[in-house]
């Protein structure tokens, strides 16, 4: 199998991997990091697109301490980046524009097919995947 990552990817995604493909169940828990290397809160779940099976986003735990006051921080699949040397996405993003961000309390339940969703692209200037043509 190939090295080459396909477009639109980084190869540090294939650096040392011969596996293009991911259980879900193991991407939930992966840590995420920004770009100068904080931890910035831990992947909690992936919500994939039914019509077209692409990930939509990967919605991370950030901030509150024990659960306690934690928010969800749905983030556009596409602004994550796997790093093999960290075991963990990278984003780059810091600890106040997350702050900022669209977010929901850990409890609420969120449809990210409307209006919401569209605003988590809009915040992170992310092209939405149902307007990325493979």
């Amino acid at each position: 199998m190939s090295d080459i990552a396909p477009t639109g990817t980084s190869s540090a995604v294939h650096q040392g991997s011969h596996h293009r493909l991911i259980a879900a169940d193991k991407v939930e828990g992966t840590a995420v990091y920004n770009t100068g290397g904080d931890r910035l809160g831990t992947i909690e779940d992936l919500m994939i697109d039914k019509i077209s099976g692409r990930v939509a986003f990967a919605v991370m735990s950030f901030g509150g301490f024990l659960g306690i006051g934690e928010q969800h921080h749905p983030l556009p699949w596409s602004i994550l980046t796997y790093d093999t040397t960290k075991g963990g996405y990278v984003v780059d993003l810091t600890r106040e524009q997350l702050e900022g961000a669209p977010s929901y309390a850990a409890s609420e339940n969120v449809d990210l097919s409307d209006t919401h969703g569209v605003r988590v692209y809009d915040y992170y200037k992310a092209q939405p995947f149902w307007l990325d043509v493979a």
